[in-house]
């Protein structure tokens, strides 16, 4: 009998229906000789700093780095009951083979290997490894299961990636918010990400707008234009000397050109033309199609490639013409050679709808995952189509001894555009084409009478990083040109979480209106870049990481050499960094400090329910209803918080005794060990001639 394990409930529930095992039980489904079970993502994750040591629980300059000789693994909490029913099927002795079926890629790989690991199972395993949730697919993907030990290079670079996260994320995390006392998340890519954001705001403030004027001379028919002139007086005066006057055709100049098609999609280029055309975020983009994958809708969304195989020639015709459907178009041309490149696919090809799509009816879709599917079926067709045709034609004129010009575009055959068309025409929208003017005919030597006026305009600054751009210098960190080997920072899969991570620590903001928003660092991420080294926020370097955990994946480069690297950075910088003079003024702490913490050394606040370290993960807590001062009908006041903290120890007078009814004097001792509650002691005061 054989064990398959998906990632999600709904992927099982599919497989199983595929193969038979459709008798559905507690935590798994059986039938045909097969059990069929899920994780519900990551069951089993990389042990927190404390199950190490318990001081770890503390925050404390002194306990870095932090780096554990012998990595531990904990079972996510809440998903216990899962773990338990996995580990009872892999258990049975009828089970004599397991099958991997979590998502083919980096990080289903790893959901499924930590189980497997943590369980201690030495049962043989096979892949499951397709890119699309069809019958046909999953029906195939078994026929032709793979070795388990044949992705054990990809395992080990998905195990080297999260380790890095965790060396990089909790020492530095730490590091920086106990050096300047509040909550300052710091992590491997999520830094260089907000470090590129700073760079562009930066370049914005310090942007001086100049402004330039262009002459422009009507000629009846079409106008043409001068060069841009920064002196206003130079450009009214060749105002002056032109209008009225003859203007020569000196050159007519026609060229027929042609705009290839565009590629497909992988994951960043569709959740950069989501936001783009449709105001998604990364995170909704990826959410959506990934919905549509496990409706069967689409291929595998997690992929890096914008080809496919040339297995596939044969069958995504049909495909093509379905997609068509969509947009009304009728024998759509069908061109696959110039989607097709084995060399440029990995581990999956690009996403294209599947044949689902045709007894799809796309109105019962939620309206984000309509959409999607629109543009991923619109992007097929439109990659397979013949590119578009248009004369460009260039005039160039002489007014005096002054040299005017003027470029139109004429559509010769649309081409891909045909498809393109149909769907903007939907939307109401324009093509780019449609906005272009094409110039009337003009012949060299032709004589026009002008009417000159003066255009004015000015430069204008970068833009702020919207999710298209910022995704987009996160893929191309190394600012490769468009055929040169790109290093990125992040993956596919993981840059939407990280953009969104950045949102929720408060080190950046979306701001905007409608469709388009932009990500504005807050202050407290701008002064985090600025204490920050370079090797933290380096965006070179993390590429030059995430180079290495692909080569780990290649078999080219040892996990452990990419460790010791990340480990002996992390112990440089805890060694080496120096804090920042007038630190307070970076990060000024809005509410005042009762006094400092005693685990991390950050700031003790009050809130309603108690004095608080201003460190949100480092736990530390006075609470004003603690049983040990209701139990003795005190208040724990700020006073004696203060107290506690400055001193070690606080006089309470009037305690009442439950035994006898009586009230006494005591000294109360702050006794924190670490743990999710502060403990206390208490000392009574010696009586005079007596002891205490």
């Amino acid at each position: 009998m054989k064990l398959v394990i998906a990632e999600k409930p709904s992927v099982a529930q599919s497989i199983a229906a595929v193969i038979g095992a459709t008798d559905r039980k507690d935590g798994y489904m059986e039938g045909k000789d097969f059990l069929v079970s899920w994780c519900v993502g990551h069951l089993v994750e990389l042990a927190s700093a404390d199950s190490y040591d318990e001081k770890y629980a503390k925050w404390q300059y002194e306990d870095l780095p932090i780096l554990p000789p012998d990595w531990k693994y904990v079972i996510s909490k809440g998903k216990e009951k899962q773990m338990k029913i996995i580990g009872e099927l892999m258990k049975r002795t009828e089970v004599t083979q397991l099958v991997a079926a979590t998502d083919a890629g980096r990080e289903g790989e790893l959901i499924f290997r930590l189980v497997y690991e943590k369980l201690s199972c030495k049962k043989p395993v096979k892949r499951l490894w397709i890119s699309s949730m069809e019958e046909s697919a999953i029906a195939e993907g078994f026929r032709n299961l793979r070795n388990g030990s044949d992705y054990e290079l990809l395992y080990q670079s998905a195990l080297c990636r999260a380790k890095a996260d965790w060396i990089v994320g909790i020492n530095a995390t730490r590091l920086f918010s106990v050096l300047y006392g509040q909550t300052l998340n710091v992590g491997r890519v999520m830094s260089p990400t907000l470090a590129m954001m700073v760079e562009r705001e930066e370049n914005i403030s310090a942007f001086r707008t100049t402004p330039f004027y262009t002459v422009q001379l009507d000629l009846g028919g079409f106008m043409v234009s001068g060069e841009k002139l920064q002196d206003k007086k130079e450009a009214e005066i060749l105002c002056n000397d032109c209008d009225g006057q003859n203007v020569t055709i000196e050159t007519v100049e026609q060229k027929e050109k042609s705009e290839k098609p565009p590629k497909l999609y992988d994951l960043t280029t569709l959740q950069r033309e989501a936001n783009r055309q449709l105001g998604f975020t990364a995170e909704q983009t990826l959410e959506y199609v990934q919905n549509l994958y496990e409706k069967k809708l689409v291929t595998y969304p997690r992929t890096d490639s914008r080809y496919l195989t040339e297995d596939m020639k044969d069958t995504v015709p049909a495909v093509v013409e379905t997609a068509a459907g969509f947009f009304s178009l009728q024998n759509p041309s069908v061109n696959m050679k110039q989607v097709i490149d084995n060399s440029k696919v990995s581990d999956h090809h690009a996403i294209i709808p599947t044949m689902s799509v045709k007894n799809c009816d796309i109105q019962s879709l939620p309206y984000g995952e309509q959409e999607i599917l629109r543009i991923i079926a619109l992007r097929l067709v439109c990659a397979v189509g013949e590119s578009c045709r248009y004369a460009e034609t260039v005039i160039t004129a002489k007014c005096n001894s002054s040299v005017f010009s003027a470029k139109g575009k004429s559509i010769l055959d649309d081409g891909w555009k045909s498809v393109e068309k149909l769907y903007l025409a939907d939307k109401k929208e324009q093509t780019q084409e449609e906005k272009d003017a094409a110039l009337p005919h003009a012949c060299q030597g032709e004589v026009f009478s002008a009417k000159a006026t003066i255009k004015e305009g000015k430069t204008s600054p970068p833009k702020h990083f919207t999710d298209d751009t910022l995704l987009s210098a996160m893929e191309n960190a190394n600012n490769a040109m468009e055929d040169a080997e790109r290093k990125g920072i992040g993956t596919p899969a993981t840059r939407a979480g990280i953009l969104e991570k950045l949102i929720k620590t408060g080190l950046a903001e979306r701001k905007g209106e409608k469709k388009t928003k932009y990500f504005i660092p807050t202050p407290k991420g701008i002064s985090l870049i600025t204490v920050l080294p370079e090797a933290i926020k380096s965006v070179q370097l993390t590429a030059e990481w995430e180079e290495q955990l692909k080569q780990i994946e290649r078999g080219t480069l040892s996990p452990k050499t990419f460790l010791e690297s990340i480990s002996y950075m992390t112990k440089d910088l805890v060694s080496t960094y120096e804090v920042i003079k007038e630190a307070n003024t970076l990060f000024p702490s809005k509410i005042q400090s009762i006094g400092q913490c005693p685990r991390c050394k950050g700031s003790v606040i009050e809130n309603k329910k108690g004095f608080c370290c201003e460190n949100r993960n480092c736990g530390f807590a006075l609470w004003k209803e603690s049983k040990f001062f209701t139990a003795k009908k005190k208040a724990l006041t700020k006073a004696i918080a203060t107290e506690l903290l400055k001193k070690g120890k606080a006089i309470l007078t009037g305690c009442y005794s439950e035994k006898t009814g009586k009230t006494y004097d005591a000294v109360i001792i702050l006794d924190d060990t670490g743990g999710q509650y502060v403990n206390f002691k208490m000392e009574f005061p010696a009586k005079k001639g007596g002891k205490k």
